[in-house]
């Protein structure tokens, strides 16, 4: 027999605390840094805060950085991810000299590191207790307390969590600490109190997260990196101390696992039982010990969540309450018995809202079959995987909620293309197969629950052939484990398991725990009958009291309280005190349910790292550092974009169903698509039902349901008429009277995930749903996309309502996760947003009447508020096209002609945001069953697709090599040597711009070695020539010029001998055509610069001379001075007087050679007068930003260039003329090409009498400008930040044409000087080609 070292008799049994081998140290340094150790018997895992540089910037510490904007394109948070210093080191009394106890008691290692509230937190387990021996040296801990420890504050260092509910316990350190005491609470409270709260179990002797079958028979040790994360609940936590593992050398590696300061946590259940030789059913001969009966339930983390929070399936396949849970039987005779069996949520998308009567929760199924199939398919095609064949045991009653699960799990059974029986049709060749037991039914009768050992007949043939898994001890003198001298005894797989039973209900709580109890009754049964033994009534008792233990803690964690049915499950009967305990359960659930589980669901999500904004922190690694900048580079080996298209559409049905059947091809196929299959299809609808008071509490989803099937039946037809593919309804949503739909290609849904749905009350102050919002958002591979369809408060003068409605939808609307509307790529809100025309109705009629959009947009509500910035800020609106769309008399084409006489109005409308999209069509279709007409747009949309294994791939390879040129050293550098202020700053200040350096890190330097040019020039025409750089190149490198950036001149030994050491950086530019008589340059040769003329010179701006401060010191110096330095750039013009700039001028032509040329200002961007000045000449003034200068006018075409104004849709079929434009903004309309448009462009009427001109030019294209600028003009609406400009909505295939430099504003100063004649203007070094608004001085930076 195996011989194992003998441990204290108590350390077998559960109750104990865990071994003193198993625990370690906290420790804490003060000063200098704030540190934190945890500490083993031999190694200590050291731990301190990093700011980066945003944190600086933010806290105050680091003011001498001047940009803190974030990075476009990036999450403001991502600026803020936190970043820790992490060594491991062997323990010496130098190491931790100036440490203290952190904390009296010892510490059972750590479940990882979170940042909150921009601290970082270590977290660690104070208190544990063992609960299960599986065998001997292999035990398992339950975790009963843990405790935060902040790694950049003190502050918390005493702050007490003080659980409000908890009457029972004595105050904290024997004192009368009351809640209203504190002087604050802790960021981490919720999080101790979940990891507290007695479900999280964890060992150090084996891999818990696995069963037996899937780990080693008889390991010495067990491997981090094998660990199931779908188990492993710590995982976010953990991850960055196993990434440091993971770079640690092989011997440290081993020594940080042995140390057991990384701990892996599970949720869910574990304990076992001792049971004596007297009453096992295996005995061994001459052994004392006891044999021990195990479960070990392991909560899945991948869709988790509290009981109407979490439901159904997800698009990768996980289910809610999904639970493995495994039976372990060990004997000292050396066999070990093991069978494990799964529960989870019905495996179709759908949903229940928490109710306050019982059993009437209603039960909504969110997406068609078609659409659940591929998700249906993944989970089982999962589990065969794991398990093999897969027995579904489905415990749903006949009532009408859960019959309608039923019938969508047979669904999805029946074309899962696992329960294919072959061509024999046997169903012992399937692998799933289910089972349909109505529980409820069957233990109605007078026997009660005893009746449900009748499932057994059902599921007997799968359990025989599914089998169980089995290793028995054998001889084997090689083997050395466990810590034997010798050869001993090493456990041999003697059989395995070959497939699962899969059982739920509603909530895979109480009955399947009870049939789950039967199953595994029923494999130790097979397994104790295979070896001709049996057990006694003693073992079937304890047997059933870990069962019903099983069902009180998974159903506490899921429900929140213990199991219903867990009297029968205990003692075989159900008694009356079991019956009353029932019903206090069921009353305790409801206020869980519907007041604290909220709550709850969120603290989950942020152990797990998956609320929106959240980050992992970030360990200190000059590598990952690295390879984090050349993915950026590479990015296009690993990601790709694709566009796509989505139609939009909106009506008002007025509560008629009279247009079920017509054809709505006019709405949902228009003719401008033609042939096209847009992607997604959203289809809003509003007053599906009518608004009486019965209705507005209520959602009735018949009339949804019948509008889907006749929006899909219209969609079939056209597909079916062009030879298209069939649309599939992803997911619909409905708030009394609005509705939404979301209809996809199937040949798409592989690229559809995370879709959820979720609606906003308006009415009634929030109370009834008459008024709302239904939105669903889902990501398109990597692009996330909200749809918003809005009913909004009616009344003509209730604009105000209106925009509060649009308020309290926008910040009250929430996802899962806390995700909000705009926390996504591109938003759509479309609906009937009842903003009315602001004119009389006689008046309003005429307009109709001549079709004056222009007159009648000008004076449109939400035209009107958005401009002033009091709704919908940042959203764009197509060029509306078509006639207002309510309201009309039904079934013409007349409007109201009834006693109320309402007033034409646009109420129906789409609005969008997202710089990746852009908008094809917007127009009303003729449908009269409504007094609405229906509004719809068509959208392309550009979206990410990143290739995850191959970026994975590539970043492993750049990590190991870069590793490999600069060694193992960076993973576990001392963090005493190093200062807070080397670490700052492995994040760049500005896109485009390297790390910031310190005197460890210095960007221009690479392993040491000075950055140096790779570029070569390329080779001359002859050999009678020579390449050089192009002196008329602009010296911004990334200004859109056709400049080349080389020319060829001819050799000269006497003439260009100098230029054989020119530097090729673009910021020394060195005029050589100013040298040469002759030049080969491809550009024009520059004149020779005018007769010095100071009164010419321009004006100065109150900046310092410069250049006059710098050179008067040297007028009286004989000695030879040394090259003056490069002019500096963005600076003022520094022209001083004429004998001061003379002597100047004396000064540097006296001096004596230097070996290198000087460098000389960089040239304007295209060839000018003022280029033609001296190349040693002061620098040209800059113009003041645009705001700050005093111009009378501005032209439409500057308002056209700076972005501000809205987009047309000239040249789309059916426009109408006197397109409306938002007032007070002027307009330059581009002309769409001829084969679009045909005839001359139309002079179109413009909002304060002023005239929209079109031209033929297109409109310049800009320089790339710094993100977050604001964009300052004279008059007119501006475009904020994230909105989307609608110059372009047509695919105009005109290349742009850079525009010639504009004279600038300059502000009159008192007796200018007088100018000179042909005097061209001052270079602008900041502003655009084109006339150019700022709101602060601009850098040129590169495009991206």
């Amino acid at each position: 027999m195996m011989e194992f070292p003998p441990p204290p008799s108590s350390t077998l049994w559960a109750g104990q605390a865990p071994s003193p081998d198993k625990s370690c140290q906290i420790l804490i340094r003060d000063y200098p840094h704030r540190s934190i150790a945890i500490v083993s018997s031999n190694h200590a895992l050291i731990l301190r805060h990093s700011q980066t540089t945003s944190e600086a910037i933010a806290n105050g510490s680091l003011t001498s950085v001047a940009s803190t904007r974030p990075r476009a394109g990036s999450n403001a948070s991502e600026g803020l991810a936190a970043k820790c210093i992490v060594t491991f080191n062997a323990v010496t009394d130098k190491i931790l000299d100036e440490y203290r106890p952190l904390t009296p008691q010892p510490i059972y290692g750590t479940l990882g590191l979170i940042s909150i509230e921009r601290n970082v937190f270590l977290c660690v387990i104070t208190q544990a207790s063992r609960v299960a021996t599986v065998r001997p040296g292999e035990t398992v801990e339950k975790i009963q307390g843990v405790q935060f420890f902040c790694l950049n504050s003190s502050d918390y260092d005493d702050v007490v969590t003080v659980d409000p509910y908890d009457f029972d316990s004595p105050a904290p350190y024997g004192q009368n600490l009351g809640r209203r005491e504190l002087a604050m609470e802790h960021p981490c409270g919720d999080l101790q109190k979940l990891l507290s709260n007695g479900s999280f179990y964890y060992s150090t002797d084996f891999d818990i997260t696995n069963r037996m079958q899937d780990r080693p028979a008889d390991s010495i040790s067990f491997d981090i990196d094998n660990f199931d994360e779908s188990f492993l609940w710590n995982s976010f936590m953990i991850r960055p101390l196993v990434e440091f593992r993971s770079r640690l050398p092989g011997h440290q590696r081993d020594a940080l696992d042995a140390s057991r300061i990384l701990t892996s946590a599970i949720q869910g259940f574990c304990k076992s039982w001792p049971i004596p030789q007297a009453f096992a059913p295996l005995k061994a001969a001459k052994s004392g010990l006891p044999s021990y009966l195990t479960i070990i339930s392991r909560l899945s983390c991948m869709r988790a969540g509290t009981r109407f929070n979490a439901r159904g399936i997800d698009d990768a396949g996980n289910v809610a309450n999904f639970v493995e849970t495994e039976t372990i039987y060990w004997s000292p005779s050396g066999v070990v018995f093991s069978y494990a069996q799964v529960r989870g949520s019905v495996p179709v998308f759908w949903e229940q809202a928490a109710g306050l009567i019982p059993n009437q929760q209603k039960i909504t199924i969110t997406r068609s079959p078609e659409g659940t199939q591929p998700a249906f398919d993944k989970h089982f095609e999962d589990l065969e995987k794991a398990y093999g064949a897969v027995h579904v045991v489905n415990l749903l009653s006949t009532k009408p909620g859960e019959a309608e699960l039923t019938g969508r799990y047979r669904m999805g059974i029946h074309h899962c293309p696992l329960s294919y029986r072959g061509e024999k049709g046997s169903q012992d060749h399937a692998l799933l197969r289910d089972t349909e037991y109505d529980f409820h039914a069957e233990t109605k009768g007078p026997t009660g629950y005893e009746a449900a050992s009748g499932i057994r007949r059902y599921i007997e043939d799968s359990a025989d052939g599914f089998a169980y898994y089995l290793a028995q001890e054998e001889e084997d003198p090689t083997y050395r484990g466990r810590g034997q001298a010798g050869g001993s005894r090493r456990y041999v797989v003697v059989l395995q398991q070959e497939g699962v039973f899969r059982t739920n209900c509603l909530d895979c709580l109480d009955r399947t725990n009870l049939i789950q109890t039967i199953i595994s009754q029923m494999a130790v049964e097979a397994f104790l009958g295979h070896r001709g033994e049996f057990a006694t009534s003693d073992f079937w008792s304890r047997h059933s009291d870990l069962w019903a233990d099983n069902g009180d803690s998974l159903s506490k964690i899921y429900a929140g309280t213990g199991a219903l049915k867990s009297s029968f499950t205990r003692h075989g009967k159900m008694s009356f005190a079991g019956a009353v305990a029932d019903l206090r359960k069921s009353a305790t659930r409801l206020y869980h349910n519907n007041f604290t589980d909220n709550a709850r669901q969120n603290t989950i999500d942020t152990l797990l790292g998956r609320l929106m904004g959240q980050h992992p922190v970030v360990l200190f690694d000059p590598l990952s550092d690295y390879v984090a900048l050349e993915l950026q580079k590479r990015q296009q080996q690993f990601s790709s974009s694709e566009k796509i298209n989505i139609w939009v559409g909106t009506f008002n049905l007025n509560g008629r169903t009279d247009g079920i059947d017509e054809d709505l091809s006019a709405w949902l196929c228009p003719a401008i698509l033609g042939n096209t299959q847009p992607e997604i299809i959203a289809v809003g609808f509003q007053e599906i039902v009518e608004l009486s008071p019965q209705q507005i509490m209520n959602s009735d989803p018949t009339r949804k349901q019948l509008w889907e099937a006749a929006v899909k039946r219209t969609l079939d037809r056209h597909a079916h008429k062009v030879g298209g593919e069939s649309y599939v309804l992803l997911r619909s949503g409905q708030l009394v009277g609005a509705a939404l739909c979301i209809f996809v290609k199937s040949s798409v849904l592989a690229s559809v995930k995370n879709v959820e749905g979720s609606v906003k009350k308006t009415g009634m102050s929030g109370m009834a749903g008459n008024k709302g919002a239904v939105a669903i958002r889902l990501d398109y591979v990597n692009t996330p996309i909200c749809f918003v369809t809005a009913h909004l408060a009616a009344g003509f003068a209730n604009y105000e309502e209106r925009n509060k409605d649009y308020a309290t939808i926008h910040r009250g609307l929430r996802f899962q996760r806390n995700r909000g509307i705009d926390d996504h790529d591109s938003v759509f809100w479309f609906g009937d947003f009842n903003y009315r025309i602001g004119l009389g109705l006689e008046t309003a009629k005429e307009l109709v009447r001549k079709q004056d959009l222009e007159r009648l947009y000008e004076n449109d509500q939400l035209n009107l508020q958005m401009v002033a910035g009091l709704a919908f800020p940042y959203y764009s609106e197509a060029r509306i096209t078509f006639m207002p769309t309510y309201k009309f008399d039904i079934g013409t084409d007349e409007y109201d002609s009834s006693e109320k006489a309402r007033i034409p109005a646009w109420t129906d409308r789409i609005l969008r945001k997202g710089n990746n999209l852009r908008q094809l069509s917007y127009s009303s279709a003729p449908l009269r069953f409504s007094d609405h007409r229906p509004v719809y747009g068509t959208f392309e949309c550009t979206v990410n697709i990143i290739n995850e294994p191959l970026r994975d791939k590539i970043s492993r390879e750049i990590y190991e090599r870069r590793r490999a040129e600069v060694g193992d050293g960076t993973a576990a550098i001392n963090a005493d040597d190093s200062e807070d202020e080397d670490l700052i700053g492995y994040d760049a200040i500005e896109p485009g711009l390297p790390p910031a350096s310190s005197d460890r890190q210095r960007w221009w330097l690479e392993n040491g070695k000075m950055a140096r040019s790779a570029i070569a020039p390329p080779r001359s025409i002859s050999s009678s020539h020579q390449t050089i750089l192009n002196p008329n190149r602009p010296s911004n490198p990334y200004a859109p010029t056709e400049e080349p950036d080389w020319v060829n001149i001819p050799r000269s030994e006497s003439r260009l001998s100098s230029f054989s050491s020119m530097s090729t950086s673009p910021y020394e530019h060195v005029n050589h055509s100013t040298l040469l008589s002759t030049s080969a340059s491809t550009s024009a040769p520059r004149k020779l610069p005018p007769p010095y003329d100071p009164s010419a010179l321009a004006t100065k701006f109150g900046r310092a001379n410069i250049h006059e401060d710098a050179i008067r010191p040297l007028q009286n110096d004989t000695s030879t001075p040394p090259p003056p330095p490069p002019p500096r750039r963005h600076t003022a013009a520094t022209n001083g007087s004429g004998p001061s700039s003379a002597s100047s001028s004396t000064t540097q032509l006296a001096r004596k050679p230097v070996p290198k040329t000087t460098p000389t200002p960089p040239p304007p961007r295209a060839p000018s007068a003022a280029s033609q000045r001296t190349a040693k000449g002061p620098p040209p003034v800059a113009k003041k930003p645009a705001h700050l200068t005093q111009s009378p006018t501005m032209t439409s075409s500057t308002l056209s260039d700076s972005g501000t104004t809205r987009g047309t849709l000239d040249g789309l079929p059916g426009s109408k003329p006197g397109p409306p434009r938002r007032s007070s903004t002027s307009v330059q309309t581009p002309i769409a090409p001829q084969d679009k448009y045909s005839g001359p462009p139309p002079s179109l009427p413009a909002r304060n009498g002023s005239v929209i001109q079109t031209t033929e030019t297109a409109p310049p294209v800009k320089p790339p400008r710094r993100a977050g600028t604001a964009n300052i003009v004279a008059s007119g609406r501006t475009t904020p930040a994230g909105a989307v400009g609608l110059p372009g909505m047509i695919n105009e295939d005109r290349r742009p044409q850079l525009p010639t430099r504009k004279p600038t504003a300059t502000i009159q100063k008192p007796a200018p000087p007088a100018p000179r004649k042909a005097q061209a203007q001052a270079v602008d070094l900041l502003a655009d080609d084109a006339t150019m608004e700022m709101g602060s001085w601009e850098a040129l930076k590169p495009s991206t």
